[in-house]
């Protein structure tokens, strides 16, 4: 008969602990979670070997344990409206990039412009205690204001420049930018000018560049021409409208000459559907989108766009993130106050 053996003690999920890290690196538990939470206090020679262990133990600290819980995690949340799009991507980049060069990780959320959902994110977010957190625009639901306004840590608006709020301001003007595709075009002789809003109705940034566009019209004595496309995908709408306004417009209303679409998604699928419609483009009707994606200069004809300083806005917002942690020295100019400026890519649509 066999001798019984000693019962194995488990760990509930296998994983190497906080005490395992400490007995290989020969330092207390203590110095194990300061080396997480407060890496600056730890010794450079116990550092190295907390180091080592952690690799060679593949250890994963929980920031929900009770020994970090009280300390600010290492994370920033960031909450963008659409994961998935494009124009965002350099933005998020930048910005991880630049906050993983000082030890800190960016935590993403899709709020798919959503109010609701943006307020859900946020609220994950803080439930993590996080080291700061940057959001979108300016247009939040009176909860995530007030959650953004109690967060206690330091807040990042971004793709929009509302100096008059609170958090820290990184971005443009989009009524600026309305503004200034109405003048392009204005000033290329066209005045039967429309804009496109984005179909999703959340989009009220979009919402701004509309009302751009709207006083330059106005300004001149031109009425604006404001369509708001009914179709979900991108491509159907710029269809959609591009049919509704130069190609089958409505019984007693003439085609427009130029069009400013809310994104270069919605350009481009105009500009597809104008050129079966067998429609010249831009003799017919020029074409003019936001955003500068990786397709709009490949276009037939190449997409004349407005480009949103996305790096700059990603590299801007980490760089306060780390300057209000101490992170970084301040930068000595005003940190709320980050105002950027796009640029016109003039192509062969308009």
């Amino acid at each position: 008969m066999s001798e019984p053996t000693a019962p194995r003690k488990r760990r509930g999920s296998g994983r190497a602990t906080i005490h395992d890290v400490a007995r290989l690196a020969e330092v207390g538990s203590i110095t194990v979670s300061r080396y997480f939470s407060e890496p600056g206090r730890v010794a450079a020679k116990r550092s190295a070997r907390i180091a080592a262990a952690v690799k060679e133990l593949g250890y994963v600290p929980n920031l929900a344990a009770g020994g970090l819980a009280s300390a600010r995690a290492r994370i920033v949340g960031m909450v963008i409206p659409n994961i998935s799009g494009p124009i965002f991507a350099n933005t998020i980049q930048t910005f991880s990039d630049t906050l993983n060069r000082h030890g800190y990780q960016l935590l993403l959320a899709s709020s798919y412009f959503s109010a609701r959902q943006e307020e859900n994110a946020v609220r994950a977010f803080l439930g993590w205690n996080p080291a700061a957190l940057a959001v979108v625009g300016r247009f939040h639901n009176r909860a995530t204001e007030k959650l953004l306004a109690t967060a206690g840590i330091p807040v990042v608006e971004t793709w929009d420049y509302q100096p008059r709020r609170k958090p820290i301001q990184v971005g443009y003007s989009n009524n600026a930018v309305g503004e200034q595709a109405a003048r392009y075009l204005y000033a290329k002789g066209y005045r039967r000018i429309a804009f496109v809003q984005n179909s999703l109705a959340g989009d009220l940034s979009a919402v701004d560049r509309g009302d751009g566009y709207a006083a330059v019209m106005r300004e001149h004595g031109l009425q604006p021409i404001i369509y708001a496309p009914t179709a979900e995908a991108p491509f159907d709408a710029g269809k959609q409208a591009i049919e509704a306004l130069a190609i089958s417009p409505p019984r007693r209303a003439r085609p427009v000459e130029a069009i400013i679409f809310a994104n270069d998604n919605l350009a481009a699928g105009a500009l597809l559907a104008g050129q079966r419609a067998g429609l010249n483009i831009p003799r017919q009707c020029a074409i003019v989108g936001f955003g500068d994606y990786a397709f709009s200069p490949l276009l037939l004809p190449s997409l004349t766009t407005i480009r949103p300083p996305g790096r700059e806005i990603g590299e801007i917002a980490a760089l306060r993130i780390l300057e209000q942690l101490g992170v970084l020295p301040s930068s000595g100019q005003d940190a709320r106050l980050n105002l950027l400026a796009c640029e016109l890519i003039e192509r062969e649509s308009a």
